[in-house]
């Protein structure tokens, strides 16, 4: 059985209150703002059906977190279609414009999100968005959580040389928001997510939405919560706060 929330987090020596004093926070956009995943799930399991994809078997949750989840459309293709690069690029573009037009009616945001975001406006500091999603989807998401106006800055995996696992969208966004790595956190729910932040330099915290927590931990983020009503959350900000 999986560790509760956070149990692992001891091996971590960083703590939210190192930080201090905070200039930004970074924030991932599909399952760590808003529970899009089982939309994502749904348009994949939908149109790999249709085409036959796997027998005709629906995909497993299991298959959707191994293979799809945070992962950038480019490797999904090269996953799920190696024999046909271009249909599968073809693919994943048609299963995001069923996603946009899933989450247009079905979007909700991540439990105490507008708390999180309230505690950041009142303290002044600098947030942008850092997503390996495609461009028109993030705008979408950030949009319909009414967060257009939160965030300073969008950073899209495929406008860096490389995307997430890889630190460069992190790092492009600390250059963009004109911060330091060792005043800067980020929020993020996926392995591949929580790698980039890490490899960035930075500490993550993971929020446990959908992926499985022992698979969160071995990425190393300095605690996971459930969501952004989390005491734990709460505590180590009260923290960096004193500091």
């Amino acid at each position: 059985m999986a560790a509760s929330v956070g149990e692992n987090s001891v091996e971590s020596k960083t703590t939210l209150a190192e930080l201090a004093p905070l200039q930004a926070v970074l924030f991932d956009i599909d399952g760590t703002i808003c529970d899009s995943d089982p939309l994502h799930h749904y348009a994949f399991r939908e149109m790999l059906q249709e085409i036959g994809f796997n027998g005709g078997v629906p995909i497993t949750e299991e298959f959707f977190v191994d293979h799809i989840a945070g992962k950038h459309n480019d490797d999904i293709a090269k996953s799920l279609f190696p024999d046909d690069i271009q249909r599968g690029l073809k693919f994943v573009d048609d299963k995001e414009a069923m996603f946009r037009r899933l989450a247009s009616e079905q979007l909700k945001p991540v439990n105490g999100l507008y708390k999180v975001k309230k505690w950041i406006e009142d303290r002044g500091i600098k947030r942008a968005a850092v997503t390996n999603a495609p461009k028109a989807n993030a705008e979408l998401m950030i949009s319909s959580l009414g967060l257009s106006d939160f965030f300073e800055a969008l950073i899209v995996g495929s406008e860096c040389e490389h995307a997430k696992p890889h630190p460069d969208p992190y790092l492009k966004a600390l250059e963009i928001i004109n911060v330091s790595k060792d005043h800067t956190f980020v929020f993020e729910d996926s392995v591949s997510g929580i790698k980039a932040g890490v490899a960035a330099g930075m500490p993550v915290v993971g929020i446990a939405t959908r992926n499985p927590e022992h698979l969160l931990m071995e990425a190393k983020p300095v605690f996971l919560i459930k969501d952004y009503e989390d005491p734990k959350l709460w505590a180590a900000l009260e923290e960096l706060d004193k500091k």
